[in-house]
Protein backbone atom coordinates (compact mmCIF):
# COMPACT_ATOMS: atom_id res chain seq x y z
CA UNK A 1 0.00 0.00 0.00
CA UNK A 2 2.95 2.34 0.94
CA UNK A 3 4.33 1.89 -2.91
CA UNK A 4 1.00 2.67 -4.26
CA UNK A 5 1.56 6.52 -5.50
CA UNK A 6 4.14 5.41 -7.38
CA UNK A 7 2.00 3.70 -10.19
CA UNK A 8 -0.86 6.61 -10.10
CA UNK A 9 -2.70 7.13 -12.86
CA UNK A 10 -2.05 3.42 -14.19
CA UNK A 11 -4.37 0.15 -14.69
CA UNK A 12 -3.12 -1.69 -11.40
CA UNK A 13 -4.54 -5.15 -10.79
CA UNK A 14 -4.05 -5.46 -6.94
CA UNK A 15 -3.29 -9.34 -5.74
CA UNK A 16 -2.86 -10.28 -1.99
CA UNK A 17 -4.06 -13.10 0.54
CA UNK A 18 -6.24 -10.83 2.76
CA UNK A 19 -9.50 -10.08 1.32
CA UNK A 20 -10.23 -7.38 3.47
CA UNK A 21 -7.82 -4.87 1.42
CA UNK A 22 -9.85 -4.71 -1.25
CA UNK A 23 -12.71 -2.65 0.84
CA UNK A 24 -9.33 0.13 1.33
CA UNK A 25 -8.16 0.17 -2.36
CA UNK A 26 -11.45 0.83 -3.28
CA UNK A 27 -11.55 3.63 -0.64
CA UNK A 28 -8.42 5.12 -1.59
CA UNK A 29 -9.28 4.58 -5.38
CA UNK A 30 -11.89 6.80 -4.72
CA UNK A 31 -9.93 9.25 -2.69
CA UNK A 32 -7.53 9.74 -5.55
CA UNK A 33 -9.30 9.45 -8.57
CA UNK A 34 -7.33 6.38 -9.14
CA UNK A 35 -8.61 3.20 -10.91
CA UNK A 36 -8.03 -0.13 -9.46
CA UNK A 37 -8.62 -2.20 -12.40
CA UNK A 38 -8.80 -5.48 -10.69
CA UNK A 39 -8.63 -7.03 -7.12
CA UNK A 40 -8.11 -11.16 -6.07
CA UNK A 41 -7.81 -12.36 -2.66
CA UNK A 42 -5.67 -15.55 -3.18
CA UNK A 43 -5.72 -18.17 0.07
CA UNK A 44 -2.22 -18.16 2.05
CA UNK A 45 -0.26 -20.58 2.12
CA UNK A 46 3.41 -21.74 2.80
CA UNK A 47 6.08 -24.90 2.86
CA UNK A 48 4.11 -26.46 5.42
CA UNK A 49 0.77 -26.36 3.97
CA UNK A 50 1.82 -27.94 0.32
CA UNK A 51 -1.73 -28.30 -1.03
CA UNK A 52 -2.63 -24.60 -0.26
CA UNK A 53 0.59 -23.84 -2.31
CA UNK A 54 -0.64 -25.89 -5.42
CA UNK A 55 -4.32 -23.84 -4.70
CA UNK A 56 -2.80 -20.57 -4.39
CA UNK A 57 -0.95 -21.58 -7.48
CA UNK A 58 -4.07 -22.32 -9.48
CA UNK A 59 -5.60 -19.23 -8.74
CA UNK A 60 -2.21 -17.01 -9.10
CA UNK A 61 -2.41 -18.94 -13.12
CA UNK A 62 -6.17 -17.98 -13.13
CA UNK A 63 -5.19 -13.97 -12.53
CA UNK A 64 -2.30 -13.96 -15.05
CA UNK A 65 -4.71 -15.91 -17.80
CA UNK A 66 -7.33 -12.96 -17.31
CA UNK A 67 -4.68 -9.86 -16.62
CA UNK A 68 -1.91 -10.36 -18.67
CA UNK A 69 0.11 -8.01 -16.34
CA UNK A 70 3.06 -5.83 -18.56
CA UNK A 71 4.79 -5.61 -14.70
CA UNK A 72 5.07 -7.49 -11.88
CA UNK A 73 5.50 -6.01 -8.57
CA UNK A 74 6.14 -8.03 -5.20
CA UNK A 75 7.22 -7.79 -1.81
CA UNK A 76 7.34 -11.38 -1.21
CA UNK A 77 6.13 -14.42 0.49
CA UNK A 78 5.08 -17.36 -1.47
CA UNK A 79 1.96 -15.63 -3.67
CA UNK A 80 5.05 -13.43 -4.80
CA UNK A 81 7.10 -15.64 -5.56
CA UNK A 82 4.51 -17.82 -7.85
CA UNK A 83 3.42 -14.41 -9.52
CA UNK A 84 7.38 -13.63 -10.49
CA UNK A 85 7.54 -16.87 -11.85
CA UNK A 86 4.17 -16.74 -13.51
CA UNK A 87 5.67 -13.17 -14.82
CA UNK A 88 8.48 -14.57 -16.64
CA UNK A 89 6.38 -16.66 -17.95
CA UNK A 90 3.60 -14.40 -19.55
CA UNK A 91 6.04 -12.10 -20.15
CA UNK A 92 6.35 -9.77 -18.04
CA UNK A 93 9.11 -7.43 -16.26
CA UNK A 94 9.45 -8.04 -12.66
CA UNK A 95 10.97 -6.52 -9.75
CA UNK A 96 10.82 -8.62 -6.66
CA UNK A 97 11.03 -6.31 -3.11
CA UNK A 98 12.02 -8.51 -0.11
CA UNK A 99 9.95 -8.37 3.07
CA UNK A 100 10.34 -5.39 5.26
CA UNK A 101 10.00 -7.91 7.93
CA UNK A 102 13.20 -10.30 6.58
CA UNK A 103 15.90 -7.60 8.61
CA UNK A 104 18.24 -10.38 9.65
CA UNK A 105 18.49 -12.21 6.40
CA UNK A 106 16.61 -12.50 2.85
CA UNK A 107 13.27 -14.33 2.46
CA UNK A 108 13.52 -18.05 1.07
CA UNK A 109 12.06 -17.14 -1.47
CA UNK A 110 13.87 -13.56 -2.06
CA UNK A 111 17.01 -16.36 -2.50
CA UNK A 112 14.74 -18.53 -4.66
CA UNK A 113 14.19 -15.64 -6.93
CA UNK A 114 17.29 -14.26 -7.69
CA UNK A 115 17.85 -15.39 -11.03
CA UNK A 116 14.31 -15.30 -11.98
CA UNK A 117 13.13 -11.26 -11.18
CA UNK A 118 14.71 -8.58 -13.68
CA UNK A 119 14.96 -6.20 -10.54
CA UNK A 120 15.56 -7.58 -7.08
CA UNK A 121 15.64 -5.31 -4.24
CA UNK A 122 16.33 -5.50 -0.46
CA UNK A 123 14.85 -3.12 1.86
CA UNK A 124 17.70 -3.55 4.41
CA UNK A 125 21.33 -2.04 3.27
CA UNK A 126 23.44 -3.95 5.13
CA UNK A 127 21.36 -6.84 3.21
CA UNK A 128 22.91 -5.47 -0.32
CA UNK A 129 25.34 -7.84 -2.44
CA UNK A 130 27.34 -6.98 -5.17
CA UNK A 131 25.56 -10.04 -6.81
CA UNK A 132 22.45 -8.51 -5.61
CA UNK A 133 19.90 -7.87 -4.15
CA UNK A 134 19.96 -3.90 -4.90
CA UNK A 135 19.53 -1.49 -2.03
CA UNK A 136 17.93 1.47 -2.89
CA UNK A 137 15.92 2.84 0.12
CA UNK A 138 13.13 1.18 2.48
CA UNK A 139 9.44 1.45 2.11
CA UNK A 140 8.76 2.84 5.54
Amino acid sequence: MRLRPSWAGLKVTYVTTDAGLKSVLEQDAKDTGDEVAGFHAVVDANLNAKFQLLRQLLQLVAVFRRSRPDVVITTGAAPGYFAVRLGRLFGARTIWIDSIANADELSLSGKRLKNHADVWLTQWEHLERPEGPVFLGSVI
